[in-house]
């Protein structure tokens, strides 16, 4: 069969399955998403399978990794590693399928083109609302993370909520690229200081530091857990927070779509992985013990803690940007798909393309501020939409094509179809017993303190 039909418009009698990681890298596949660039205008095909894997790391390496730590205080060390590989196996496969559906589908661009497959109009919209909330929660985490790095880094030398607009204002401006490829070369520093501020942690607590919420004086103890005994809620939030560490599946098929050769992208896929399930969290934890903060830098001691972050800043700017640029280019795509003004060099490009900047910047901006505590944040991102598009959207998608080959007259592959199954049934799981706990958490939090929104107060030590 001809590579280049792959994806489509076979009919139900033609083959479909195609083992699209076995055909020469080198011959490029036509992306359907952007249309022909026309002369002068943007050519946003223009990502290495290298630069690919780079920005996967960013969308993964960046908030979610700096829960890793406080996830295994509260299920202990065993349990916690289980559940981090287990959760690290089922989004492995969630990716790899972005890139299998990307080939099999290439004019799917995003989960909102998947769920019109799937679902019609009615999937679009559940698919798409749902990603595109998704990513401007995440932006919205990315602001509280940075805010709480730049009290650190500033022992809290202005008003939270005035460091967070700011970040908006930034966001705005940095987000701006009309393709991923500046970004991409943004994200080799930032991945690199990211994860020089956590190693920078785990080797000062080792050596010399104490932890920040360890007694000042005097000797004390990690209190290191094998197995924790953490309450339902607890559990469910901090399996909610793991869940998010490797909640970048979203944003992957939509970087698929800006690559030079989608076939490539499955090596780009297992390279970020590889590295996001690393021993990082596990080394945290170990340095830190009970005394480990949410996120994982504000675990050093004072000195400690203004390095860290310091060192940080660049990476967590750069997350804030990639999850800032997706959502936007979403919504522009659906604006302007079909036109000429997608790729052309016009007005109505460039004043549709930055409105769509701003627009997801103030909602990212008004949830940062109405909800400012870290794990709480990221809990219910994860819980309630991470789950959703990392686990059963990706489930769906592949029952989907196992439907169109039984259709067109093929044995059902029943150990896939089980597969599928299951992480329909885990995901479901996590979706309402982690929504539950997050929502019950932040309840809490404004029971204790109802004036917690658009707050001043210092959120670097509130962690």
């Amino acid at each position: 069969m001809d590579d280049k039909r792959v994806g489509g418009d076979l009919s139900a009698g033609e083959e479909r399955r195609v083992q699209v990681f076995t055909v020469a890298e080198e011959e490029a596949v036509p992306d359907a998403v952007f249309g022909e660039v026309v002369e002068g205008g943007t050519n946003y095909n223009t990502l290495g399978w290298f630069q690919t894997s780079i920005l996967l790391m960013k969308t993964q390496i960046g908030l979610g990794v700096l829960s890793i730590p406080y996830v295994l205080s509260v299920f202990g060390a065993v349990p916690g590693v289980i559940l981090l590989l287990a959760v690290s196996v089922i989004t492995t496969w969630a990716d790899l399928e972005c890139g299998r559906f990307k080939l099999a589908h290439p004019e799917c661009y995003s989960l909102s083109d998947v769920g019109f497959l799937i679902g019609g109009v009615w999937g679009r919209e559940l698919f798409g609302v749902s990603y595109y909330l998704y990513q401007v929660c995440v932006v919205g985490s990315a602001f509280i993370g940075m805010s709480t790095a730049l009290n650190a880094v500033s022992t809290h030398a202005t008003c939270t909520a005035t460091f967070i607009g700011s970040l908006a204002i930034a966001a705005i401006i940095l987000s701006s690229t009309p393709t991923l490829r500046p970004i991409s070369i943004a994200s080799y520093v930032g991945l690199v200081c990211i994860l020089s501020a956590i190693l920078v942690v785990a080797v000062a607590v080792n050596v010399q530091e104490r932890p920040a919420g360890a007694p000042s004086t005097g000797p004390w103890d990690k209190q290191l857990l094998v197995v924790g005994n953490p309450s339902f809620q607890e559990a469910m939030l901090a399996l909610s927070n793991l869940v998010f560490s490797f909640s970048g599946t979203p944003s992957f098929l939509p970087i698929a779509s800006e690559m030079k050769n989608p076939r490539q992208f499955k090596k780009a896929a297992l390279l970020c992985q590889g590295v996001v399930t690393s021993f990082i969290g596990i080394m945290v934890y170990y340095a830190c013990g009970i005394y480990v903060s949410s996120p994982a830098l504000g675990s050093a001691g004072p000195l400690l803690k203004k390095i860290s972050y310091g060192i940080a800043i660049p990476g967590l700017l750069v997350t804030m940007t990639i999850c800032t640029h997706l959502p936007a280019k979403w919504l522009m795509l659906r604006l302007l798909r079909g036109t000429p003004h997608l790729t052309a060099n016009t007005v109505r490009h460039w004043v549709t393309w930055e409105g769509c900047v701003v627009f997801c910047v103030l909602i990212s901006y008004i949830f940062a501020s109405a909800i400012a505590n870290f794990s709480t944040i990221i809990g219910l991102i994860g819980a309630l939409l991470g789950t959703f598009l990392c686990m059963q959207a990706m489930a769906l998608m592949r029952l989907y094509d196992e439907a169109r080959d039984v259709k067109a007259g093929r044995r059902r592959n029943w150990r896939l179809t089980s597969w599928c199954l299951f992480v329909l049934a885990v995901g479901t799981f996590i979706t309402v017993a982690g929504t539950y706990a997050s929502i019950v958490s932040i309840v809490d939090i404004y029971q204790k303190d109802p004036g917690s929104a658009w707050s001043c107060d210092d959120n670097s030590n509130s962690v």
